[in-house]
This record gives structure tokens, sequence and C-alpha cells, in this order.
């Protein structure tokens, strides 16, 4: 099934938990640090600050390598989100709707998924190479001084998802 982030946004309740995708939109990666930075750009009444809007925005937990020669992207596999969870349903309060990463959230994460409407997403960890072929466009945008932890803005074709936790906190995780 494809899928683009401008309809996904106002047609969450299309993807179930296990739904496998292919992924077109723009995405922004951001790690622990650019999410310290973004709180705390909120915190202190900062919100014009941040380097993209977060209403209905998508957020892929992702450090990129350095880019070769030729190509558009380096490898920019997921990151554990489970690290982010301490931030995320602040982001998700915020409006952000589509989170990417690996591995499982926290409780409160997945509540906060539900409450706000939103949905996350894994993609299978060793894949950094694979997921960089879905990369057509990336753009530095913000804390460059974090080196691979700095803001890029992805326009991504066809990037394999997997729906982790949807809309109505369906969890994959969850055994049961």
């Amino acid at each position: 099934m494809n899928v683009h982030l401008n309809d996904l946004i106002f047609n969450l309740n299309s993807l179930k938990a296990g739904r496998k995708i292919l992924f077109s939109g723009t995405i922004y990666t951001a790690r622990d640090a650019a999410h310290k930075r973004i709180i705390n750009l909120l915190d202190s009444g900062n919100k014009d600050k941040i380097p993209f809007n977060l209403t209905n925005s998508a957020i892929y937990y992702c450090g990129p390598t350095p880019t070769k020669p030729g190509n558009i992207v380096g490898a920019c596999g997921p990151t554990t989100s489970s690290r982010m969870d301490v931030f995320t349903p602040r982001l998700l309060k915020e409006g952000i709707k589509v989170l990417i990463g690996k591995g499982d959230r926290s409780k409160e994460v997945e509540n906060s998924i539900k409450k706000n409407n939103a949905i996350y997403f894994i993609v299978t960890g060793g894949v950094a190479a694979l997921i960089s072929k879905s990369v057509i466009k990336a753009d530095l945008i913000a804390f460059e001084d974090l080196g691979p932890e700095a803001i890029y803005r992805f326009e991504v074709k066809d990037m394999p998802l997997i729906v982790a936790i949807d809309n109505l906190g369906n969890n994959i995780f969850v055994r049961g």
C-alpha cells in the first residue's frame, strides 16, 4: 500500500497495527539532542524558532551518516525510539502526527499516540543503506553543530514502514 503524508494525516483510521506500507512525503530527522533543543524552545516560549512546523509533521529518529559523493544521503537507519519517549508526549500534543523509528514505546507514549490521533511506524533495524535509497532529497535545516544529530528534512518516496502503534493504540509489540 502506497501512502503519502498529506493523505495519511487526514485518514489515519485506514492504517492498523501490523500493516506494511510504502511511505512518501516530507519527514524530519531528530534524535535525542535535537529533541531536547526543541523541547527547550517550547519551554522558553520560542516555538517560532523551531526549524519546522510541528503541526501534522513526521519525525524520523535517525542520524544520517556522511554522504558519499554522488549520493543524496548517507546510510540513514533508525535509532531506538524509546530514547525519545521522555519528549514524545509533548511533541504529539504540539501536533506531530507521525513517528518513525525502531522498537517498542512506553505505555505513556502509546496512550499519547491514541490521545493525539497520531501513528508510530517502525523500520527494521539493519536496513540503513536500503532506507537511504528512499530518500530523494535531503537538506540540513537546523542544529548543524550536533553533527549526525542535526535536523534534516528528507523527501522520501516509497520508504518501507510497518505500523507499530496505530491511532487507536493497537500495538504490535503487545502480546496477549
